[in-house]
């Protein structure tokens, strides 16, 4: 009787044993699983936190950021320069290389295009910003002037200018040149030709008229005698 009753012991234990295992493994399994939702949980709260903070920056901050931390480079190489003696202008010379130089140079000469008549106003700035670039103000000059007529060299609203001021030599002969060659630059645009009535109509628009123009430019001589015969009426 001993024995049966330790024959069926043996097996409900081994199951008990069993389903604890199996109890400690889903248990496992569901700590792994809630402890990956908090992270996740807290991923995304921290995303939702990083990009509630870019939509509150303003538009161009990437640009700024990227122009501050150049600008920071540039302090601390200027300081290692210092440090070793040597002339930061010099160095950073050295490390440009051909094409960087080129491809500089190829923006720095599209930086102020000329695009061409928009406006009387466009145009007036343009004129007005390229002579006063020319403009090279002589300190020396100044200086003078500033002995000589001390307050009155400032005008006021008081201050009676007709008649005060003599231009120097210099200065006329610079205005001369420069008038000289805006008429130099002036005579060598090309004026829009007159329209002709009696011309022959063969186009249907503007676009149309500059085409035929250039057709006719290149590819005339070879059929004008196709286009007489057409006219007459005796084309094959």
């Amino acid at each position: 009787g001993s024995s049966g009753s330790e024959d069926e012991a043996g097996p409900s234990t081994a199951a008990a044993a069993a389903a604890a295992q199996k109890r400690e493994e889903r248990l496992r399994k569901f700590r792994e699983l809630h402890m990956k939702r908090n992270e996740a949980r807290k991923l995304n709260h921290q995303e939702v936190v990083e990009e509630d903070k870019r939509l509150k920056l303003p538009a161009n901050w990437e640009a700024k950021k990227a122009r501050l931390e150049w600008e920071l480079k540039v302090e601390e190489k200027k300081k290692e320069c210092a440090a070793r003696g040597e002339d930061y202008e010099r160095v950073k010379l050295l490390e440009i290389s051909a094409e960087d130089a080129e491809r500089w140079e190829r923006k720095k000469k599209r930086k102020n295009p000329d695009l061409g008549f928009s406006d009387y106003a466009a145009a007036q700035l343009r004129q007005y910003q390229r002579l006063t670039r020319q403009i090279k103000p002589d300190l020396e000059q100044y200086e003078k002037l500033k002995a000589q007529y001390g307050e009155a060299l400032y005008p006021t609203s008081d201050s009676l200018l007709h008649g005060s001021h003599v231009p120097s030599k210099e200065g006329v002969d610079r205005m001369v040149a420069d008038l000289e060659k805006q008429i130099e630059k002036r005579e060598k645009y090309s004026r829009r030709r007159p329209y002709n009535d009696d011309a022959d109509i063969d186009y249907i628009n503007e676009r149309n008229a500059k085409f035929n123009k250039k057709a006719e430019r290149f590819y005339g001589k070879y059929t004008a005698e196709i286009k007489q015969n057409l006219e007459r009426g005796t084309a094959v």
